[in-house]
This record gives C-alpha cells, sequence and structure tokens, in this order.
C-alpha cells in the first residue's frame, strides 16, 4: 500500500523533507500544504530595477563546518541540476560602522568573539578577565547567553562592538539573549573543556575541517528562487497553496487526519505521517492536543521581525566591502547593509548602477518597522549617507521587504528544550517530525539538513510499523 507523508510548511525545510522522501521512498504520495500563496518561506527573488534581488536569504555556505564536505544546501543544488549556476562572492572584506566610519571586521574572531585580542585595536577595547581557573568555562550540559560569557571574559566593548552586531546581522536578536549553545555550537562544546574564552575559540577554529581555498559562501545564479522552483519540481509533490492546516488528530490506526481550510468549509484529509515544518508557534498550535508537552516546549521560542530595503543608485562608487554591521551604540535604524553590486560579479551592471540591502529591526526595538515603505527608504537613504560618509544620489528604485515574525530567538536552554519535545514526539507520535529554523537553526543549509532529517525519521518510523504490523 501506498504510503502517504504530509509536509506541512513550504520552506526550504519542507522542500527538502520532500525531496528527500521521493528520492529515499519513491512512490510514496506527498503533499506540501503551505498557507501562503508562494513556496520559499525566506527564500524570495524580487526585482529591482531590472535586475535579481533577494529578498530573504541571499547566500548559504559551501562547506559543512563540522566535516568538510560540501554543506547540505549545495549537496541539494546539485542533486537539483544547479552546480553549474553556484557563484561565489568577488569581494568577502566587511566592515564595522565605528566611531563615525568604517573599520575592517577583525580577522580571527569567531561570530566577532576574538581568539586574540590583539586583533581588536582601533575597535573595541579589552577588558581582559579572562584568566584560566584551572576548570572549565561552563559544566557540561551548561547553557549560558553569548552576552553573558563574552562580557565577563572580556568586557562591554567586545559584546557591543562585536558580538552584537554579528548576532544581530544573522538573527536580528541581542547577544545577552541569544544562547551559545544554539548560536555558536562549535564555542560551547569547547566552553566546556576550556579555561579561557579565547583558549575556547582556538578550539573551535581549529576544530574546523581546512579545505585549502575555496569560497565560503555561494548563492545561485539568478536567485535563490531557482532553488526553491527546482526543490518543488524534484520532489514529486503535489503543492497546495494558500492551504492552511487548522488540526492535526491522530486517528485509532495510527494515521493522521489533517483540517484544512477554512473554519465553514473544511478539508480533512488522512495521511501516514507528517513532517511539520513550519515556525514554532503554529506547530505548537497543532501539537497541542497531540503531546502538551512537546506543543509547551516548542511555543517558548520568540521571534523577531525585520524590514529588508533594496536600493538602485546610479552613478555610486562603494567602498570594495561586501558590506558591513552596525552596533546598536549608532542609534540607527539599519543594523547592517550589503554592497549587492560589489559583492557579487554576477550583480554588477554595465551601466553603473550599484544596488544596495540594508537590514532594518532589532529584537526588542521593531517599532521603525511601524513606519510606511516610503518612510523606511527614506531612513535608510539618510543613515546610509551618514555612515558611509558621504551623500547618496537619489535612488532610481527601491524594494521594501518586511518579515514579520521571521527570526528566531534562541533562548539559553533551546536545545535541551527542542531534544525535550522530539523525545516526547518519538515516544507518543513517531510518524510526526519537526523540521526548520525553529529548532535546529538559522541558514539554508542548516534548514536543508533539518527537513532532510525529519524525512528520514518519518519514513524509518512507517517502516517499523509495517514491520510492526
Amino acid at each position: 500500500m501506498q504510503n502517504r507523508v504530509a509536509v506541512i510548511g513550504g520552506g526550504i525545510a519542507g522542500l527538502a523533507a520532500a525531496v528527500r522522501i521521493n528520492d529515499a521512498a519513491p512512490g510514496t504520495a506527498v503533499t506540501i500544504f503551505e498557507q501562503g500563496a508562494t513556496l520559499g518561506g525566506k527564500l524570495r527573488t524580487g526585482e529591482v530595477a531590472g535586475s535579481p534581488v533577494e529578498l530573504g536569504a541571499e547566500a548559504f555556505l559551501v562547506r559543512d563546518t563540522a566535516t568538510g564536505e560540501d554543506s547540505p544546501a549545495i549537496k541539494l543544488a546539485r542533486r537539483l541540476g544547479l552546480g553549474d549556476d553556484l557563484v561565489n562572492p568577488a569581494v568577502g572584506a566587511a566592515a564595522l560602522a565605528v566611531g563615525g566610519k568604517l573599520v575592517p571586521m577583525p580577522r580571527g574572531t569567531l561570530t566577532g568573539v576574538p581568539g586574540d585580542v590583539g586583533t581588536l585595536a582601533g575597535v573595541a577595547a579589552v577588558e581582559d578577565h579572562d584568566l584560566d581557573a584551572g576548570e572549565p568555562l561552563l559544566a557540561e550540559g551548561e547553557d549560558v547567553s553569548v552576552g553573558a560569557l563574552v562580557r565577563r571574559r572580556l568586557g562591554d566593548q567586545v559584546v557591543d562592538r562585536l558580538v552584537d552586531p554579528m548576532l544581530g546581522g544573522v538573527y536580528a536578536g541581542r547577544a545577552d539573549r541569544l544562547s551559545l549553545a544554539a548560536t555558536m555550537p562549535a564555542l560551547a562544546r569547547q566552553a566546556r573543556r576550556a579555561g579561557t574564552l579565547t583558549g575556547a575559540v582556538k578550539a573551535a577554529q581549529a576544530a574546523f575541517p581546512r579545505v585549502p581555498g575555496g569560497a565560503v559562501f555561494a548563492t545561485v545564479r539568478g536567485g535563490v528562487s531557482r532553488l526553491v522552483e527546482a526543490a518543488a519540481e524534484a520532489s514529486g509533490a503535489e503543492l497546495r497553496l494558500g492551504a492552511t492546516v487548522r488540526e492535526l488528530t491522530r486517528l485509532p490506526d495510527g494515521t493522521w487526519r489533517l483540517t484544512v481550510g477554512p473554519t465553514r468549509d473544511p478539508e480533512y484529509v488522512t495521511v501516514d505521517a507528517v513532517v511539520l515544518a513550519v515556525p514554532a508557534r503554529p506547530a505548537a498550535r497543532l501539537l497541542q492536543a497531540i503531546e502538551p508537552d512537546a506543543a509547551r516546549e516548542v511555543g517558548a521560542l520568540d521571534y523577531a521581525s525585520v524590514a529588508l530595503v533594496t536600493l538602485a543608485l546610479p552613478r555610486l562608487e562603494l567602498p570594495e566591502l561586501s558590506g558591513f554591521l552596525v552596533p546598536a551604540e549608532n542609534g540607527t535604524a539599519v543594523k547592517a547593509a550589503t554592497f549587492f553590486s560589489t559583492k557579487w560579479t554576477h550583480q554588477r551592471r554595465s551601466d553603473g548602477v550599484a544596488l544596495v540591502r540594508a537590514s532594518v529591526g532589532r529584537y526588542g526595538d521593531e517599532h521603525v518597522l511601524q513606519r510606511d515603505d516610503a518612510e523606511l527608504v527614506g531612513i535608510v537613504h539618510r543613515e546610509l549617507s551618514t555612515l558611509v560618509a558621504h551623500s547618496l544620489p537619489k535612488s532610481l528604485d527601491t524594494k521594501v521587504q518586511r518579515w514579520g515574525g521571521a527570526l528566531p530567538q534562541y533562548a539559553p536552554g533551546h536545545l535541551d528544550r527542542v531534544a525535550a519535545a522530539r523525545a516526547a514526539l518519538r515516544r507518543e507520535a513517531p510518524t510526526l517530525a519537526l523540521a526548520g529554523a525553529g529548532y535546529d537553526g538559522v541558514g539554508i543549509p542548516i534548514c536543508v539538513r533539518s527537513g532532510e532529517s525529519a524525512a528520514d525519521a518519518v519514513l524509518a518510523a512507517l517502516r517499523d510499523r509495517q514491520q510492526a504490523g
């Protein structure tokens, strides 16, 4: 009998799960339910002044930091026939906005945490309390906020001028609230062995597999939406857009009933297994009637909102940088900027038009996002003029993309909460698996791996059930 699997959520994690199921268990009937009008989640390519630009995630790691092999995103792109369309940044150097000017990002840091404090001269003053007391920085299994550990060892400026803007660029979050184990797992592992923070950084860096040469990041020529489209096609799945799954019910025979669509006219769909690849809060609502403990652990996660503002600027010579980060102490709405037409060769235009994208919005400080699009564009244009130290020309075209509740804020203990939720589901509902950034981390490679792992888990549970029957 043909198995039926529902993938709830059409972001890259859900799509990766569907591709994996199609590859590993041909003949399985997979349906992707996506409540929005498009697939891809935070992967979306748009157009500004006739050029394709990323309205969400723009790139992904080339290498798996644990193994040194191709990252899950690279493997997926090649599986989908996009290997020849992978491109790398032409410029990798980035800067920080410090003291009214752009200064080079110190080298040799791990998400802003230095292994050698001597590299921070001119960027941040170090309060060196990083003494080895003969015991590890953290106990086995202990988790703390990144800010708490770095402030205690190296002082406030290292956090405020380096670590916080680095984490803000990725998570739109604050170092004092984000889990070390969830956001910097390699450093957390070494902090449970090393007696100093700088020593833990060096050990974590030394543990990264070294691959001679090669770029760190890649993207898809023509836009990451091509990855989304190719994954949807390769999955062989039935695609249900605009289809909200409002309720999950476990039936006596071990199958699942999905209640889909409006309350007044619901549709009921029965499947054998479910990959739940939606953000934590909607996942918690669906889990509440199935496994309340898992729902509680999952629902504890909070999210930040951001807006990405892209400007097409004529006759503009940009610094030879991929972009820059802005510490919160600067008081600007802009927290990061990317110089697309400098960073990516394939984004450069013969007419000299420069494409610049700014990120606006930090966790707990989203009031600026209440401005309308025109106001946001004006704020970004003025602040960028100040930050790059010369007046920018009037924009030829602009695009504002808002992502409400988009970026997970992993509080200390996040990984333990997710592990507890998954353990409860394995006991009570093994044919249901969680996938996505709300559980395993942000970034395209992590989400791809998360989706593939969830697919493997439900396929294994289906095989176990069939063998038992």
